[in-house]
């Protein structure tokens, strides 16, 4: 995935003194690339709809407090990117404004200092586990445009399969995942064939397996138009990251950087972006609680619906 990138840094830190200042520096380059690209000024933007994997999404507030911009902060886990873009796409088409950016981002060592165990303790992964993505991704949104364009927003529902290992969030939000997107079919009277690609983040190989089985259970193979941004984001031949990617960052990235591009390119026609989160906190795992999850979806397109 790394061509697809807009921007690429070799400093961990992004110039700052800790990795929780480095993302929110990551949060406030990443909206100035998509503002440049799409030939913006900031004070175009009439909402900013962001989050993180933090506490208090501190990554997201402490980036943009003096971007003097109405602030949305959102928390869906993983899942944030395509919460933010249901919500704001909501806004927009309710008629509460035409213009509004959404980002999120995530950062493997503020994640790991918050979620797990501090980097130098070097505890072992299991191989269900996943490894969140250092990244960032930004869309803007308008009320007109020559796309792509939203089309539908599928909310889903917090699903609690009984998974407490906090390693094995693919198995916990698999479920999540399998009743959103059925729910988005039953909806909208379809098959997933209306879709050229249906896209989760980020279930890693066990979740996107189990995804997969679920649907084959009720006559349905998805595998030909199916895939997940983190099976996507990191080559899993060369690079050790266990199951795949996850972390806010992960979707963000992949939908920024390839889905959209592609949409724009004539590569797929519509796609159903399915994100996940794994709704647990640090003290909830050490509680010994399950993981409840959820799952957004947002069907993007390159015709505008009519």
């Amino acid at each position: 995935m790394s061509g697809y990138f807009d921007s690429v840094s070799d400093d961990a830190y992004f110039g700052e003194a800790t990795w929780e200042k480095a993302e929110s520096e990551m949060q406030r380059q990443t909206l100035d690339l998509a503002l440049s690209k799409a030939n913006l000024p900031i004070t175009s933007l009439e909402y900013l709809f962001a989050g993180d994997l933090l506490n208090q999404c501190t990554s997201s507030s402490f980036a943009h407090r003096r971007s003097g911009l109405p602030y949305i902060g959102l928390y869906g886990a993983c899942s944030t990117m395509a919460q933010t873009l249901g919500v704001a796409a909501s806004f927009i088409d309710s008629g509460l404004g035409d213009t509004a950016a959404c980002i999120t981002s995530s950062h493997f060592c503020t994640a790991e200092r918050q979620f797990r165990t501090p980097l130098e303790y070097g505890g072992q992964r299991t191989p269900t586990a996943q490894w969140t993505v250092t990244g960032s991704g930004a869309i803007i949104l308008g009320a007109d445009g020559a796309g792509p364009y939203i089309t539908h927003f599928t909310p889903g529902i917090l699903v609690d399969a009984g998974i407490s290992d906090a390693n094995n969030m693919g198995a916990a939000m698999a479920p999540a995942a399998f009743d959103t997107l059925s729910a988005h079919f039953r909806d909208l009277n379809i098959s997933p064939g209306y879709y050229d690609l249906i896209l989760t983040g980020d279930l890693g190989a066990l979740g996107a397996d189990i995804l997969l089985d679920f649907f084959a259970r009720d006559g349905v193979d998805m595998s030909g138009r199916y895939n997940d941004c983190g099976l996507m984001i990191y080559d899993r031949q060369i690079q050790d990251v266990h199951a795949g990617g996850s972390g806010c960052g992960c979707s963000a990235s992949v939908l920024a950087g390839k889905i959209i591009p592609g949409l724009r390119d004539g590569v797929w026609n519509r796609v159903l972006f399915a994100a996940t989160g794994a709704m647990l906190s640090s003290v909830s795992s050490q509680q010994g609680e399950s993981i409840p999850s959820i799952c957004y979806a947002v069907s993007l397109s390159s015709q505008k619906a009519v």
